[in-house]
């Protein structure tokens, strides 16, 4: 597991953990008010140092080590950090591993880094959440998420059209998930212009998805992903 470093992206300072290694690198984008150091990043890192796979994990602006104001960031910030980390700090073909908020803006890096990216994995993914999840700006502000990122993530919507996106795609989703429905699975599945789109689905699994035998389903996922890249 690598030492945290800190990479400047517009001025704010981005917290991220690096290892190299074999390809493909692995990129875990954490969910909202999330960060690199959850039991899912953390598990995801060890099974990646065990089988000498680069591995990159960081800590969006507002979060976790990295500097800023978390009611500062917005879909498109982060975004525009995740592309930063990528492109300056990652060579090689990507497997993208998205928790929750982190598969929204993974499905946006594929789709703007195709040469890129092997394969994309989303657990409890939540695509559109500003749309699905909130009536209104003002819901969303009452309900306490930023009204910045709920108008940026208005502008970033995906599950209204075809999803360009031709890679491996691994879906995990727990059917009693009371966050992100089950049914936003199996639309973003519907979306994805993929052919080798595949969702697992485990009983009982709320959204966090952070019990021994989940994390073994998601580390199960991830080592098929990787041994056919």
């Amino acid at each position: 597991m690598g030492e945290i470093a800190y990479n400047a992206v517009d001025g704010r300072s981005i917290a991220y953990r690096l290892c190299r290694g074999k390809a493909p690198t692995i990129v875990f984008l954490p969910g909202y008010a999330s960060d690199m150091e959850g039991a899912k990043a953390v598990a995801i890192d060890a099974f990646a140092d065990q089988r000498g796979l680069a591995m990159m994990r960081f800590d969006y602006s507002g979060t976790g080590s990295s500097g800023g104001r978390f009611e500062d960031g917005t879909l498109a910030v982060w975004l525009e950090e995740t592309l930063a980390l990528i492109d300056g700090l990652t060579e090689g073909p990507l497997l993208l591993v998205g928790s929750s908020m982190g598969a929204w803006i993974a499905l946006h890096v594929a789709l703007s880094r195709q040469e890129r990216v092997a394969a994309l994995m989303g657990i409890a993914a939540a695509p559109d959440f500003t749309d699905w999840g909130f009536a209104s700006g003002e819901a969303a502000e009452q309900q306490g998420l930023a009204r910045g990122f709920w108008e940026s993530g208005q502008k970033l919507l995906l599950l209204d059209r075809a999803i360009p996106i031709t890679c491996p795609v691994r879906l995990v989703h727990g059917d009693a998930d009371s966050d992100v429905p089950l049914e936003t699975a199996f639309r973003l599945m519907r979306q994805l212009r993929s052919a080798d789109v595949q969702l697992k689905i485990i009983k009982g699994g709320g959204h966090r998805l952070s019990e021994p035998h989940e994390i073994d389903a998601i580390l199960r996922t991830v080592a098929a992903l990787t041994e056919t890249k």
